[in-house]
């Protein structure tokens, strides 16, 4: 269907997460919505194919539990008819006690809903500059063209804010040797590998008991706690790729000496926490990949019956397992590099790369000073942005951007009172987020710390408990909340 021919109520620039899931829920409203995304005919470096709706980074759209913060938004999601959502439980691939998919399937699904929708229409075309019409959605996510972030710089009169996110490699399952690595979850949830009973570990002083310096250690993003609970829940799903003494600090060293893509003279780079490629890890100190993602916490290798000083693990790319992630290991360095430093893990010394790490830029906006409550630039009425270009971070949190800036500007168009999620919700949290004014703001995944705290009636709670009852709060208020919508 062509776009640029049929009439439409809204614009929506970016076929992303947010983008879709913005499409989708305006039209689902009864909108006419013209969709418009720039592949075929131009590609970020990040991107592979044509699809909408394309994960370029990791499969995972992280924890599932009620008690980890992701886990509540992706209900929530659910319970309001998010298609992101729908289409991620679709496609799903075992992943322990995550949500991860199929990367192909969910963006085959995602685009078939997305041409398929009778009030959604299509256009395939680079945008370079905030469109004329209103009101317009911006949802290019963090791969925003230079050209458009540059206009959208200009017409607030505020700088836009760039870092690099970076992009783990991927493997083929039948080039790793399998007699070198073990499936296991940590804290044996899933078990050795083919039902081997493992003995107990070694305590020679193991990684997390070493004393480090502060400054080696990895410095956790604000839902550490949750994206650990992520990792450590599961069946056997993850597969471990063990270190002893000498081979971790020789990878390390590796890492820190290798040649590394440079940014380029006018490009200023900042990193965020929760996604640091490997060698900017490994460059603050010997010990901290050991206290970061190579962390053997809750790890027993079958064949010696110990815990290995270190691992890397590696996570199912697909339902049938035929590629791997390296897990935490995004990276910057030069291709040649990343050939030569992997196959320095052990099992990976054959490895077949299907997909090498990269990095692609960020681009967000100041939010809590450039937006109003229906996610509207304040300096020009009509023009919306959703996504990780108003600053949220992670899969899950852009589509639920996606959702909330959806929902608002159909408000606005019917002339009805704004009706947000509410604050003690995770989809609430969102706007939190957004709204929350730093003295330097930065993208965030969603956590408990953006949604309303329990009433102190419920007394002093330990952490899963409270997380558990603020879960339970927050569904209650969100059911009523969307019954009265």
């Amino acid at each position: 269907m062509n776009g640029a021919e049929s009439p439409c109520d809204v614009v929506v620039v970016g076929g992303g997460l947010a983008g879709c899931e913005a499409a989708y829920q305006l039209a689902e409203r009864g909108l006419r919505v013209r969709l418009v995304e720039m592949k075929p005919h131009k590609r970020t470096p990040a991107q592979t194919s044509d699809r909408m709706a394309e994960l370029v980074c990791s499969n995972s759209l992280r924890g599932a539990a009620l008690s980890n913060a992701v886990g509540l938004l992706k209900e929530e999601l659910r319970r309001v008819g998010s298609l992101a959502l729908r289409c991620a439980d679709e496609t799903s691939v075992p992943a322990g006690g995550a949500l991860a998919v199929d990367r192909e399937r969910f963006a085959e699904a995602m685009t078939r809903a997305i041409e398929a929708h009778p009030r959604i229409a299509v256009e395939r075309r680079e945008v370079t500059e905030i469109p004329a019409e209103r009101p317009v959605i911006l949802a290019t996510g963090p791969l925003t063209s230079d050209a458009l972030a540059a206009s959208l710089a200009a017409a607030v009169g505020a700088e836009h804010l760039a870092y690099y996110d970076a992009i783990a490699p991927i493997v083929s399952a039948d080039s790793i040797d399998w007699s070198r690595v073990w499936k296991q979850s940590r804290y044996g949830k899933g078990g050795a590998v083919r039902g081997e009973r493992a003995a107990a570990p070694e305590r020679s002083a193991p990684p997390e008991e070493r004393a480090a310096p502060p400054e080696e250690r990895a410095a956790p993003p604000e839902d550490a706690a949750e994206r650990r609970d992520d990792a450590e829940a599961g069946d056997e799903a993850y597969v471990n790729c063990p270190f002893d003494e000498a081979q971790y600090k020789a990878f390390v060293r590796a890492l820190v000496e290798s040649e590394k893509v440079e940014a380029r003279d006018f490009e200023e780079v900042r990193y965020f926490e929760g996604c640091l490629p490997c060698e900017v890890m490994a460059a603050r100190g010997e010990q901290t990949l050991a206290f970061g993602p190579m962390k053997p916490v809750g790890l027993t290798d079958p064949r010696t019956g110990r815990r290995p000083y270190a691992v890397l693990q590696l996570r199912p790319e697909d339902e049938a397992a035929t590629a791997y992630n390296l897990v935490g290991f995004q990276t910057r360095m030069k291709y040649a590099e990343q050939l030569r430093v992997f196959r320095m893990v052990p099992g990976l010394e054959e490895a077949d790369f299907l997909r090498m790490g990269s990095v692609h830029r960020n681009t967000f906006v100041d939010a809590p000073a450039l937006l109003g409550p229906a996610m509207e630039l304040r300096a020009l009425p009509g023009v919306h942005l959703a996504g990780q270009i108003a600053g949220v971070e992670g899969y899950v949190e852009s589509a639920a951007a996606g959702f909330v800036c959806a929902m608002l500007l159909a408000q606005q168009l019917r002339n009805e009172p704004l009706r947000p999620p509410p604050p003690t919700t995770a989809l609430g949290g969102i706007l939190t987020h957004l709204g929350r004014k730093q003295p330097r703001y930065q993208p965030s995944n969603i956590t408990w710390a953006h949604i309303a705290p329990l009433d102190p009636a419920h007394g002093k709670l330990r952490k899963r408990a409270r997380y558990e009852a603020m879960a339970e709060r927050a569904l209650r208020d969100l059911d009523a909340w969307w019954a009265a919508g």
